[in-house]
């Protein structure tokens, strides 16, 4: 971690009820930092599933991880500005064609953004996260770099934090690769240590983007899916269903494999190819 003066430093470490922040508040406070938990409140409802963050249920999960670390735990609503600099965005990009990465700018405007701002304003000297990924000064300047696991590599969503943030920011997983993490969990007799890892979007609750963009009210419009000169082979039930590289679910059969390689919003057509 960024230094090894520990002791008495405050450190804000953010929480989603998932192993991975659970245990990079364990470490901490076996480092001797003064450690408090948060979990952001995005108004995301769980719809039965517990692996996801930042929903009720995980919020819960927090709680009893920071009663079993016996350290205090806070929470923030942020649910305002999640629908409207993540969410929103989201759902406009892909309505243009586009397909987006909301974990991008859930870092870049929440946690890196309004949360360190907080921490600071707060009087916390860090913020810490769960993510996997290492801070390293090299010379006078701070720097973002890989993990020990790459298979866990998380520094794609983490490349907006400012440079000047860094030396603000704890990574402790950087070092570990995820069996030693659970592990840790398990040890420490954390509840969490089991659970399962959520692998989707946050706040696509359940289904498909496109049932998420019905829930949304969001019209869906059919067209047609054509080939790269412009042949007709098939029709699609709204763009929103279809992103760049898809090749299941569209619906037509070739003697080879087709992808979507473009969604052209104009026209609201899909083309395919190989």
């Amino acid at each position: 971690m960024n230094t090894p003066i520990n002791e008495g430093k405050k450190v804000l470490a953010a929480m989603s009820g998932g192993v991975d922040s659970s245990a990079a508040a364990l470490l901490l406070k076996e480092a001797g930092y003064n450690v408090t938990g948060m979990t952001m409140c995005l108004g995301i409802r769980e719809d039965g599933d517990r692996t996801r963050c930042c929903g009720l249920d995980a919020i819960d999960d927090v709680r009893r991880v920071c009663d079993e670390l016996q350290i205090p735990h806070f929470v923030f609503d942020y649910a305002g500005e999640m629908e409207e600099r993540v969410i929103g965005k989201f759902i406009a990009e892909y309505l243009r064609g586009r397909t987006p990465n909301p974990c991008i700018d859930c870092n870049r405007y929440l946690k890196f953004g309004k949360l360190l701002n907080k921490a600071r304003g707060m009087g916390f000297d860090y913020l810490a996260t769960g993510h996997y990924a290492r801070i390293e000064k090299q010379g006078e300047d701070w720097h973002l770099l890989r993990p020990k696991d790459r298979i866990k590599d998380q520094t794609y969503f983490l490349y907006p934090i400012a440079a000047a943030d860094l030396s603000s920011i704890l990574f402790p997983l950087g070092e570990l690769n995820k069996d030693d993490v659970r592990a840790l969990t398990k040890k420490a007799g954390l509840h969490v240590a089991h659970k399962a890892e959520s692998q989707d979007i946050c706040f696509v609750t359940q289904g498909s983007y496109g049932q998420f963009f019905q829930e949304r009210n969001v019209p869906s419009v059919a067209g047609d899916i054509v080939d790269k000169t412009g042949r007709v082979l098939g029709k699609h039930k709204g763009i929103f269903y279809y992103t760049i590289g898809q090749r299941g679910g569209l619906g037509i059969s070739a003697k080879t494999p087709l992808y979507v390689i473009e969604i052209d919003v104009a026209k609201n057509r899909i083309v395919a190819g190989e």
